[in-house]
């Protein structure tokens, strides 16, 4: 599993959960699982989301609850005092959200645009090091 080293922006509401605002909806299908697996292959994600004071809160909460821990809350990092002097856009290089032009895709989708090419490059070494032990094989037996 190779480290990705990507700051990825996470919205809340219609991405982790469905859009019931000010409310919390249910989960989106698997999304702790990827935001998780992400995590685990050096990713740094940035909850990115509308809400503030206690809806905020009740937003991280949540997310504790189902074992993820940000590593950042609407700030760049976790350290950032915000002043009118810091710009409010997040600095990530992946932004997932539900408002994103032609909708949120799901989260399947979602892991296989960031994960998908990790997994292709496995595949890849596996198909040729059995093409390897295969050819070596027949080579051995003439």
């Amino acid at each position: 599993m190779r480290d990705l080293n990507l700051r990825i922006a996470v919205d809340f509401d219609g991405t982790i959960v469905e859009h019931k605002y000010p409310e919390i909806g249910e989960i989106k299908l698997f999304a702790f699982e990827t935001l998780k697996s992400l995590q685990e292959r050096g990713c740094n994600l940035i909850l990115w989301t509308f809400r503030t004071g206690t809806e905020l809160d009740e937003a991280v909460n949540f997310c504790r609850e189902n074992g993820m821990e940000f590593y950042a809350v609407n700030k760049n990092y976790p350290e950032e005092e915000w002043n009118e002097t810091v710009g409010r856009k997040i600095d990530a290089d992946i932004y997932i959200d539900d408002k994103n032009l032609g909708g949120f895709p799901g989260w399947s989708k979602v892991w296989e645009i960031i994960i998908g090419d990790e997994i292709k490059m496995r595949e890849e070494k596996v198909k040729k090091d059995l093409r390897f032990r295969l050819f070596r094989r027949r080579k051995s037996k003439q």
